[in-house]
């Protein structure tokens, strides 16, 4: 099987699956200022997957330029172990400037901190909550939708969501939405009880009941209860 060992080969191996059409819906949907190479997720993790073990430290300490070398960067770091993972967080989360590689690198990590989700919200998550850069704010709330959504993490999430509240930034507004749905489709009853009262802004509040009311996993009494709700 080809291996890649180096980032001359991984450059190479991304743009033999690059697709023209693709990277011109991609640059449509993906505000971000690098380049695209037009190489879908699903092809992303075959490159990633040509990568030995031995040479993952080698290619990270490369600086990625194009969308997809950021997204492969991110993958490699996903199959590490958590203490690995640790020492590779940070640079990360510098590459990242859209909600793309954001989300993709958020979805991957999931498992990686399955055990240590407690100490990882402390050490990782809550810093990133309340950084200044509205990319890196929502890592933070991407991975609390992707990893805490559960019940003892309720009202954390809930807390979270209200400190937020006055940040005005799309993609942060997007992503408490995005989470707050999450937590509605799970916990309906307490999460009902959190929007009551919350201090959310009518866009975020009114973003949060559209994309619960997206869910098919929503019945259509709730989705009208809900849609009384807006602001």
């Amino acid at each position: 099987m080809k291996e890649i060992r180096d980032y001359a080969e991984l450059k190479k191996e991304l743009a033999f699956y690059a697709d023209d059409d693709y990277r011109e819906f991609a640059m449509k949907g993906i505000p971000c200022e690098r380049p695209f190479i037009g190489v879908r997720i699903p092809d992303v993790r075959k490159v990633v997957n040509l990568i030995p073990r031995d040479c993952d430290e080698k290619l990270l300490k490369e600086k990625p330029v194009a969308i997809e070398e950021v997204l492969a960067r991110g993958m490699i770091i996903c199959r590490f172990s958590y203490e690995e993972m640790l020492n590779w967080f940070d640079s990360q989360i510098s590459y990242i400037d859209n909600w793309c590689t954001c989300d993709i690198f958020c979805s991957g990590l999931r498992k990686v901190i399955k055990k240590h989700s407690a100490e990882f919200l402390d050490l990782k998550v809550d810093k990133l909550l309340s950084a200044r850069d509205e990319y890196t704010v929502r890592v933070g709330l991407v991975m609390l939708k992707c990893a805490y959504v559960d019940f003892d993490y309720l009202n954390e999430i809930f807390e979270r969501a209200e400190k937020l509240a006055d940040r005005e930034e799309y993609y942060i507004r997007m992503a408490i939405a995005w989470l707050l749905s999450e937590c509605f489709i799970k916990f309906p009853a307490a999460t009902t009880g959190y929007l009551v009262i919350s201090h959310l802004p009518k866009w975020t509040f009114n973003k949060t009941i559209s994309k619960i009311c997206d869910s098919y996993r929503v019945d259509e009494e709730t989705k009208k209860m809900l849609k009384k709700m807006r602001k």
